[in-house]
């Protein structure tokens, strides 16, 4: 009987570290997106969180859009400039946020509205190859712990 114990207490150890696995370096927080007009333009605004060594989301897509794109917004001589990126660095242990009036995400050719209370999946690559997915929650203004700030037109992109 005893070695039947040992042997189970033995195995029930060797589970646990597989159980307490750590978090993933990477992750997401805080996901959403304003309403928009199918075949419209909605734009994504999210936390990403890195935990481990530097990275780069290098690309974005989601099933509710034809595409998405990632984009910085300037401001140049009172004038907001918006550019498109072909990757966004992620610092080692740091964090970089895609808010309003800053850097963003376009989901071009919506395939249906985007209705307050919706949610749209999406899926995030990285440079080392890690891919999130997660949801941007649809709400007219930015969930209380991100701060809502004013709507900017987009309208512009369209023609991309």
């Amino acid at each position: 009987m005893k070695i039947r114990s040992t042997a189970a207490a033995m195995m029930a150890a060797a589970v646990v570290p597989i159980a307490a696995q750590a978090a993933p370096a990477l992750q997401v927080r805080g996901g959403w997106s304003r309403p928009a007009a199918a075949g419209g333009t909605a734009v994504g605004y999210l936390t990403l969180v890195n935990k481990g060594p530097a990275d780069a989301l290098v690309s974005a897509e989601t099933p509710a859009a034809q595409r998405v794109e990632m984009h910085a917004s300037s401001m140049a001589g009172g004038v907001m400039r918006m550019s498109k990126e072909q990757r966004v660095a992620v610092p080692a242990d740091g964090q970089v946020t895609f808010a309003p009036g800053g850097r963003h995400l376009m989901l071009i050719g919506l395939k249906k509205a985007f209705r307050q209370g919706d949610r749209a999946p999406l899926t995030l690559r990285f440079a080392s190859g890690a891919q999130l997915t997660t949801e941007l929650a649809v709400s007219p203004t930015a969930p209380a712990a991100v701060g809502a700030m004013p709507q900017m037109d987009h309208m512009e992109h369209m023609a991309h």
